[in-house]
């Protein structure tokens, strides 16, 4: 040692003796060779006269290899639905800045006057159909009269005014549209487009999450359309 020193060189770039790791203590999982030294020791020590049944035998190395077999497939599905949950967070990135139509009543406008947009849900031919907005406080601020209208979804917007042509301020609006069906008054379903201002990876029991504007986060299965 005192001659490496002495001439400069490093005496860690020497070979330097093997060491045995030390087993991991947490690691309690029986492996098939486990298994196999076990009932290799369980047949030198058997009774001679009662020796081990074949039946049993195999049941007992059945058993073991279909829990192991199990358990190796249970990790192999883990690892797969998380990376399918990576992919789902990497194509739902895609949406950050865009609009998606969730059913719902509740409508965000960002700033004055933005506007919003979505469907009205219609089963059935509706008549005297109309779309009325309400502000936080419950004040219809605008009805929008469409009429008779047939099966199907109707797309609507609204200019962001009230009913005597003012912009009104950012925040959350109520849709909500009601028409006469076979001669009775009905309510009738909603969906509104929302913007989508980031998503986050929640694991893979919630999977992807749409961070919407207007502090509102929903699943992206929840998404009727991409786009509005």
């Amino acid at each position: 040692m005192d001659t490496l020193i002495k001439n400069g060189l490093n005496s860690d770039l020497y070979w330097q003796p093997e060491t045995v790791p030390e087993a991991d203590e947490s690691d309690q999982k029986l492996s098939q060779e486990d298994f196999f030294s076990l009932l290799t020791e369980q047949l030198a020590n058997q009774d001679p006269s009662k020796p081990v049944d074949n039946d049993q035998m195999v049941a007992q190395m059945t058993s073991f290899s279909m829990a192991d077999g199990i358990s190796q497939l249970n990790e192999k599905f883990e690892t797969f639905a998380t990376s399918m949950t990576s992919n789902q967070a990497l194509q739902a990135s895609s949406l950050i800045g865009q609009k998606v139509l969730l059913q719902g009543d509740v409508a965000h406008m960002a700033s004055e006057g933005q506007g919003v947009s979505g469907v009205v849900i219609n089963d059935a031919t509706t008549l005297n159909t109309k779309i009325t907005i309400e502000n936080e406080s419950g004040s219809i601020v605008k009805t929008i009269d469409i009429g008779t209208q047939p099966a199907g979804n109707i797309q609507f917007n609204w200019d962001g005014k009230n009913a005597a042509g003012d912009f009104m301020p950012a925040g959350n609006y109520v849709i909500k549209a009601q028409g006469n069906v076979s001669g009775e008054p009905q309510q009738l379903v909603t969906a509104v487009n929302r913007h989508v201002d980031s998503v986050s990876l929640a694991g893979s029991s919630q999977g992807v999450i749409l961070n919407l504007d207007g502090d509102v986060s929903v699943k992206l299965d929840d998404v009727i359309q991409l786009g509005g």
